[in-house]
């Protein structure tokens, strides 16, 4: 896999007409950027995948499992980054790693020079811009691009076939190709990129429409298959081809655009072809903020809304408000997801801003102890993980299995990335390893239910194995 080339700064520097620049960029080849070795992603953790309400446009934010961020697109023009900004401030994000621009249009690089201007001189910076090249004579380019020669930003011309070292995800640039498709036609050579943790996928096209889509299917056919697939250009009918949704075969899509969008996304085709394969379908104008989270074999499905999922009924919910501020909250599960106490709570903070407290999951299960599991209850465990960003007082809670043999956790409280194992057997409780005494097997090799109640006897998890 070859790397990106990186953009000389000084393209830039060009006659302006209107606004607008259009000097084609440098390529230096550089081979500083570290390929992932296959087979070396790692699942101890969750990926998180929030597609932020930001009307007729988009803008998705990708937390890796360790901590790096990606920030896929960043609004419209006529918001300046307010809403992204403002939703990545209450997530705590202090870096971008990997800012990736699809295309040019000022749609989705409508908050790209915002975002940069306040990683740079108010957090923690951003790590590198990965660019198709494609220039746009518009304000809203040249206002993204001065911001990034005025920060010094790193930015890379992005082709199929490169690499964004995404610590713990697997990154695959599928597009645009080189030589670029259709005259340089933006929407055509939009980024395209497929994230990979575990045994699940996400896929995500920019604006690839017709002859992008139809090189995607020839180029990569059944390697498009993804979990989650986000409708490419705002479900629009120019784009999610039959050929295209038939090899990506996905569980559920997500559309981002307008409640009321002036171009009547997303297009009734779409949510046909949605209907006719039985594809759960989100829309972030009537499901809000859309957050997927992935353990590495399943995803837990948070939205702010609990609006309709079949795609011909999403039109009959009502418009959440760009910039609401309600929290996500567990509506489906694919496959084996992650647990969770529904979200984590946001608290306030002194300065106006807000927190994460603690969110228990379950990070290991081990049912079928060595050897005759009556003779080796403590071979027969699970780890609880504190996956919030705060601490989680556990004091009092219950856990038990389908059959309703219960434990109750004594006083406890897991710091953020804190683990604790509840043993079957017996021994004596530490902060990381508690015992629940049972005189015989609690979990079933064959499969369970893990449960865990809060003190107040609310039901916060459910691990199906």
């Amino acid at each position: 896999m070859s790397t990106v080339r990186p953009l000389a700064a000084v393209f830039l520097v060009c006659a302006v007409v209107l606004a607008g620049c259009s000097a084609a960029p440098v390529s230096v080849e550089d081979d500083s950027t570290p390929t992932p070795e296959p087979g070396s992603i790692s699942t101890n953790g969750t990926v998180a995948v929030h597609n932020i309400n930001v009307g007729q446009s988009v803008s998705t934010l990708v937390v890796g499992p360790t901590g790096e961020t990606m920030l896929i697109d960043t609004g419209h023009y006529n918001d300046d980054g307010e809403y992204v900004i403002d939703y990545l401030q209450r997530q705590d994000i202090d870096r971008i790693d990997y800012l990736v621009t699809s295309h040019n249009d000022a749609d989705h690089i409508g908050g790209n020079a915002a975002v940069i201007e306040y990683f740079e001189t108010e957090a923690d910076g951003i790590g590198a811009v990965y660019d198709p090249g494609i220039a746009a004579s518009t304000a809203t380019y040249g206002e993204y691009l001065d911001a990034i020669e005025r920060h010094d930003v790193t930015l890379y011309e992005t082709r199929a076939g490169d690499s964004i070292p995404f610590d713990g995800v697997e990154t695959e640039v599928l597009g645009p190709p080189d030589p670029y498709v259709d005259g340089e036609d933006r929407n055509e050579n939009s980024i395209v990129l497929r994230l990979t943790y575990g045994s699940t996928s996400f896929l995500y096209t920019g604006d690839a429409e017709a002859d992008a889509e139809r090189r995607l299917v020839e180029e990569y056919g059944s390697g498009l298959d993804s979990t989650v697939y986000k409708a490419g250009h705002h479900g629009s009918s120019s784009s999610t081809s039959d050929a295209l949704l038939d090899a990506v075969d996905p569980k559920a899509a997500v559309v981002s655009s307008a409640y009321d969008s002036q171009y009547g996304h997303p297009h009734d085709e779409v949510l046909e072809a949605f209907s006719e394969r039985a594809i759960p379908t989100y829309w972030t104008a009537t499901h809000g903020n859309v957050v997927f989270v992935t353990n590495g074999e399943g995803v837990s499905v948070r939205t702010q809304a609990d609006a309709p999922t079949d795609p011909l009924s999403i039109r009959d919910a009502s418009p959440v408000d760009l910039g609401a501020t309600m929290p996500v909250e567990e509506r489906a599960r694919i496959g084996a997801a992650p647990s969770t106490t529904s979200t984590p709570t946001e608290t306030a903070r002194a300065d106006g801003g807000t927190e994460t407290e603690g969110e228990l999951v379950v990070e290991t299960i081990h049912a079928d102890a060595q050897g005759d599991d009556r003779e080796n209850l403590n071979d027969e465990y699970v780890t609880f993980r504190n996956a919030g960003d705060g601490p989680l007082d556990v004091g009092g809670w219950t856990l038990r299995d389908e059959a309703d043999k219960t434990y109750t956790f004594p006083e406890l409280t897991l710091p953020a990335g804190g683990t604790v194992t509840v043993y079957t057997g017996s021994g004596t409780d530490t902060d990381t390893e508690l015992y629940w005494g049972a005189d015989g097997p609690v979990w079933n090799n064959a499969g369970d239910t893990v449960i865990v109640t809060n003190a107040a006897g609310e039901r916060v998890l459910t691990e199906e194995y």
